[in-house]
């Protein structure tokens, strides 16, 4: 069966590759209007998924993950028209030169080819990654998880709907859905018909992707993401950007899991920010010194506990929040070395050397200073969209959205030279 959609991907591909920058919004626009027109169905289609995940004792960052509203099909049509908007990068020209023999070279952006893509939860990947991969000119096979195969198969359906409509190849867009786990093994051997695979989940899926795929692997998504309040932060504005990275949405890749805290201002800062997260019920797991601090003024707080040996190294996706007070700033850059994923790490600061030195040495896929890690999504940093949160240093960082999407290939033009 995976190998029939292969080929089938396969001549989709090379028929995108020769679409124009109009019929693709075009087609873009379509899909963007039936996630409305064809509300209704989608979200019946979510409820029972929800019904079947909660039967199955899913927890609740799953089942927060996979929820369909109206506002959330709302925000997909959005980020479908945010990406018509973006220049098509196919075709870009970059880097020409001549050569002394009169050889005439250029690079030009072209499309990947053919993407396949391995989900969990989360069934607007379906319609972020199809609306990407269209417009940078790729055809996609998706394998998303079971707990949303009802959600995903109406969400697949209008897509291959749009495409029909605007008389482009159906198969551009194509979906697994048999929830059977040996399917994923046979995925990642389909290297002569997928050009690049993406895994979006847990630790666990990219493991097993990076050890079994034949396919080159984009890894990321795991976020372990840190905030340094320096001694010169201001720290009245750092207590509602904690808050925001920690509690705005916690199950996501890029929402706080640590706070580190330089020793000038734990002892004043700690209280008023276990105070603060107190009041949005989230619980703090802290290392010995912070815990000195917290019990200084009487009896500790009801939502901190100390830290155990492994909280340092997970990736909360709930309200719990780790906090660790640091002699300096390089003892803070020394645990985000130790403790990251190399997702979205920052610091608060009104030091710009310290800034600087910060954002020097920390070598993760986003930075930040005196911005909370939540802004890490391609739609919040101007790009519509994302297939996934790269945090490897092969090919792309970071959100991946259409350029990403895309490789190069040379051309070469002359007046018939030969090589001597």
């Amino acid at each position: 069966m995976l190998v029939n959609m292969g080929k089938k991907a396969r001549v989709a591909a090379r028929e995108l590759a020769q679409v124009n920058t109009s019929h693709k919004n075009e087609l873009l626009e379509s899909i963007a209007k039936k996630l409305i027109t064809e509300q209704e169905r989608i979200l019946q289609a979510n409820a029972l998924d929800i019904a079947d995940g909660e039967q199955a004792g899913l927890n609740p960052a799953l089942i927060e993950r996979l929820t369909l509203n109206e506002a959330r099909l709302q925000g997909m049509t959005n980020e479908q028209r945010q990406v018509m908007l973006l220049p098509n990068p196919v075709g870009e020209v970059f880097e020409e030169c001549e050569t002394l023999n009169g050889l005439r070279i250029k690079k030009v952006r072209v499309p990947l080819g053919v993407l396949g893509v391995i989900y969990e939860s989360r069934p607007n990947v379906t319609v972020d990654i199809a609306g990407l991969a269209l417009k940078s000119g790729n055809a996609v096979i998706l394998r998303g998880g079971k707990e949303t195969l009802r959600t995903n198969r109406a969400l697949v359906s209008l897509i291959r709907d749009s495409l029909c409509e605007q008389g482009l190849p159906a198969d551009a867009v194509q979906f697994i859905d048999d929830p059977d786990r040996a399917l994923v093994l046979e995925m990642l051997k389909l290297h002569n018909y997928i050009d690049m695979l993406i895994p979006r989940g847990g630790q666990a899926l990219h493991t097993f992707c990076r050890e079994n795929s034949s396919i080159p692997v984009i890894t990321g998504g795991i976020g372990i993401c840190h905030l340094y309040v320096d001694e010169s932060a201001d720290l009245a504005s750092s207590l509602p950007l904690i808050e925001n990275a920690k509690v705005q949405r916690p199950t996501v890749c890029n929402a706080l899991d640590t706070v580190l805290v330089h020793k000038s201002v734990a002892a004043y800062f700690l209280p008023m920010l276990a105070d603060h997260l107190a009041k949005q019920h989230v619980s703090l797991r802290a290392e010995p010194r912070a815990m000195q601090i917290l019990t200084a003024a009487g009896d500790l707080p009801e939502n901190v506990e100390p830290a155990g040996k492994d909280d340092f190294d997970t990736e909360w996706l709930s309200l719990v929040l780790g906090i660790k007070v640091v002699s300096e700033l390089n003892e803070a850059i020394e645990h985000i070395h130790e403790h990251s994923t190399a997702h979205s790490d920052g610091i608060l600061t009104e030091n710009a050397e310290n800034a600087a030195r910060f954002t020097a040495l920390v070598d993760s896929a986003v930075v930040y200073v005196n911005v909370s890690t939540r802004f890490t999504d391609g739609s919040q940093l101007g790009l519509g969209a994302e297939v996934a949160i790269s945090t490897q240093r092969l090919h792309a960082r970071g959100p991946m959205a259409l350029r990403e999407l895309t490789t190069y290939k040379w051309v070469v033009q002359g007046d018939y030279q030969i090589r001597l």
